[in-house]
């Protein structure tokens, strides 16, 4: 794997890997043998399989380099390896409040696995890139679309 790049957990990575193995040895055969029979079949400039299946496996190729690049530049990191704990990094779970109290648990993960409503940011998300390297009660300000907000830090943990 390469040393430099955006992060991305292990899960992360071996779901992008997952992706690109079911593309390549299950959907691409599917459909190579669909076109094959298709074109098979005489005219191709009225065959719906064969138009539709060409279609598809330009969008399966395009998606397995998408893949392939991606996986490259990435680089694996395990957040139970953080050696320091007490500061937010990649793959923190942090309890904020805000002005009002109102708590909010995040978790920074790679931004090909973000899921904002699961709690999982993005490493590049403007919460993220403001968390970066805070402690246990510091302040941070996050600057949205919507307006600044600032956030404490309440906890910090690394599953």
């Amino acid at each position: 794997m390469a040393q430099t790049g955006d992060p991305i957990s292990p899960a992360g990575m071996a779901a992008l890997k997952a992706r690109y193995d079911h593309l390549l040895s299950t959907e691409r055969p599917e459909i190579v043998e669909i076109v094959s029979w298709a074109a098979g079949n005489g005219d191709r400039s009225e065959n719906g399989d064969y138009l539709y299946g060409r279609k598809r496996m330009r969008e399966i190729d395009r998606e397995l380099a998408h893949l392939a690049r991606r996986m490259k530049s990435l680089r694996v990191v395990d957040p139970r390896e953080q050696p320091d704990k007490a500061r937010v990094f990649f793959g923190a779970t942090v309890a904020l409040a805000d002005e009002d109290d109102d708590e909010r648990c995040v978790t920074i993960v790679g931004d090909d696995e973000q899921d904002a409503g699961a709690g999982r940011i993005g490493w590049n998300s403007p919460m993220a890139r403001a968390l970066r390297g805070a402690s246990l009660g510091d302040l941070r300000t996050v600057r949205l679309p919507s307006g600044s907000k600032e956030w404490e830090v309440v906890a910090i943990s690394y599953d």
